[in-house]
């Protein structure tokens, strides 16, 4: 009998053996929490989405072959690449919620913003997809972090906009170059307390790192 497919995962439970459930990153998280938790050193807390939710999600929007038709038309050169990432992005956020992804997402949060004691707890929301580091590729930096995300609609939007950056005309190109499907990755979505930087630390941060702008698309 297969397994009931699931949606959320805290960090507490996962370890590098869940790469294919919720990527590296996430899986990476996990590993910390268990490892250093008991060493006492602290890993900021957190939970991922997985990739039956990535998959649910596509599938809940019909948009698996709609993303093949935009890449097929691209790479038959009817379409640039700049028009073929920014179809397949503004798909992925035009897509609306299953009601039982989003209500996890949203519990998960409420949890994580409990334990810290705070009300709309500013989170990280960093992606994670399956291969970010092969013997023969590195995925890793190609997909999209947001930082300081604060409130339910916030964290929901970031979490799709992770979603969408899996299709960034870097990493489309990359996935070309090496021979990989398109479709094949699976993307997921990690959301871990955020601490504020220092002010010297913040000062670099502020020059590099433009502010998330969560109305409009990637």
């Amino acid at each position: 009998m297969s397994k009931a497919p699931v949606n959320v995962m805290w960090f507490e439970n996962l370890s590098r053996g869940d790469v294919a459930l919720v990527g590296g990153k996430n899986s990476s998280l996990g590993e910390m929490v268990q490892q250093l938790g008991k060493k006492g050193i602290k890993v900021p807390s957190g939970f991922a989405t997985t990739a039956d939710a990535y998959r649910a999600y596509l599938s809940a929007n019909d948009l698996d072959a709609r993303i093949d038709d935009v890449i097929g038309r691209w790479q038959d050169n009817k379409i640039t690449l700049h028009e073929a990432g920014s179809q397949v992005r503004a798909m992925i956020l035009a897509g609306d919620w299953p009601q039982d992804i989003e209500a996890d997402i949203l519990e998960s949060y409420r949890e994580l913003s409990r334990r810290a004691g705070a009300k709309d707890l500013p989170v990280a929301v960093r992606s994670s997809a399956t291969a970010e580091d092969l013997p023969d590729a590195s995925f890793a930096g190609q997909q999209e972090t947001y930082l300081n995300v604060r409130g339910e609609a916030a964290v929901l939007a970031s979490c799709r906009r992770c979603f969408a950056s899996l299709f960034t005309d870097r990493a489309i190109t990359y996935r070309q170059m090496k021979g990989f499907g398109h479709t094949r990755w699976r993307c997921r979505s990690g959301c871990s307390g955020w601490s504020a930087p220092t002010p010297a630390a913040r000062a670099s941060c502020s020059r590099s790192t433009p502010k998330a702008d969560l109305t409009r698309s990637p």
